[in-house]
């Protein structure tokens, strides 16, 4: 069975982690051969290639240059008729919208892996709606309540995300080492937070409430993430302002785009993330869960069903005084921390474990061309 992924790969952040895993996995379904066909390139590209074989280029595609959505459909057409592929996943309505008359003419069984929110009214969706794939895969029951507006005819499974939960335990002068190179004292309570810098996911509302918080001693907070286009520069540079203004810029480090991830939550003691919209599912509180911390966040979306009193806190969105209290009580009760911190590894390990996950998207994608062969 060959699957071509195809996908945008312009931008880096829970999507195209989990195509990095699936690169990384191949030995899990070894009868799944799985490759990759990209518009942009990027660090994905570059994380794809240092993995295995260099992914398919179909060309930068623009929707405002028809053109160039011309010259990707064309690519893509000449690599489906050099590839016997059995199957493609498009990601994203945007993938779906701009290639699902390729895979239509070729006759090829079609899977939207649907990793976002939707609501049947972005442009991309529209158009999407005019093919009906074959299968739709959505990454919680949240994204497939919304999905159903966008194909209401297709029938759908929830996959939750396959991820390496490599967790990274660091020894106490590892810890102390980490923690100094980004001005932390090794005896500091460490807050932090993993994500994009878009506005939704919750980072002023965060600084505000800690700046609640300016009277007990000994926290620090981290932010790990970096803008990647000019709105979030933007927001981004509003948020080093908001340090200012709230009287905590001394509390708080901006660590911008980060390749230790895992190190850097071995070396922090709670997570908080309070979406101010929510996620769609939510890798880095698996993340989190697998390290080991404590996680805080908004009552939405995806984190309801990850997070349980078992390994976090759930708060009302954009409650500030509710995150506040939460984050009091992880920074003065080391028990409570440890008790959360520790029911973490096995909530991730039940949701994301790779080899469940991949076989599962094996055994899905088997059935969607088995289906596919039998159609007159």
């Amino acid at each position: 069975m060959r699957i071509l992924h195809v996908h945008s790969g312009n931008l880096y952040g829970g999507v195209e982690t989990v195509l990095t895993t699936l690169a990384r996995r191949q030995d899990v379904c070894p009868d799944m051969q799985q490759q990759f066909a990209l518009c942009f390139e990027g660090r994905l590209s570059r994380e794809l290639a240092s993995i295995g074989p260099r992914p398919h280029s179909i060309g930068p595609v623009r929707v405002s240059r028809p053109l160039t959505v011309l010259r990707g459909r064309r690519e893509l057409r000449k690599l489906l008729a050099r590839g016997a592929y059995d199957a493609l996943v498009f990601h994203s309505a945007w993938s779906h919208a701009i290639f699902a008359p390729v895979g239509r003419t070729a006759r090829k069984p079609s899977v939207v892996w649907v990793h976002g929110t939707t609501a049947g009214k972005h442009w991309s969706e529209r158009w999407a709606r005019r093919m009906d794939p074959d299968m739709v895969l959505c990454n919680s029951r949240f994204t497939a309540n919304g999905a159903a507006a966008v194909y209401p005819k297709a029938s759908m499974n929830v996959l939750y995300y396959p991820l390496e939960l490599k967790s990274v335990r660091l020894s106490s002068s590892d810890r102390t080492t980490l923690r100094a190179e980004l001005n932390t004292p090794g005896n500091a309570i460490v807050i932090v937070q993993v994500s994009r810098m878009e506005r939704w996911k919750g980072q002023l509302p965060h600084l505000e409430a800690l700046s609640k918080l300016k009277a007990i001693p000994d926290w620090i907070c981290w932010f790990v993430g970096g803008p990647q286009r000019p709105e979030e520069q933007q927001y981004f540079e509003e948020l080093r302002e908001a340090t200012l203004r709230l009287g905590i810029a001394e509390r708080v480090r901006f660590l911008n785009e980060r390749n230790d991830v895992q190190r850097l939550l071995g070396a922090a003691d709670i997570f908080c993330q309070p979406n101010l919209g929510p996620e769609p599912f939510g890798i880095c509180f698996v993340e989190a869960l697998a390290a080991g911390l404590p996680v805080v966040a908004a009552g939405m979306g995806g984190a309801t069903e990850i997070i349980n009193e078992t390994c976090g806190l759930l708060v009302r969105p954009g409650n500030t005084e509710e995150i506040a209290q939460k984050l009091q009580q992880l920074i003065e009760k080391p028990d409570l921390r440890r008790r959360l911190g520790q029911g973490g590894p096995a909530c991730a390990i039940e949701l994301c474990d790779p080899t469940i996950r991949i076989k599962e998207l094996s055994s899905i994608l088997t059935g969607v061309i088995s289906l596919q062969s039998i159609k007159p």
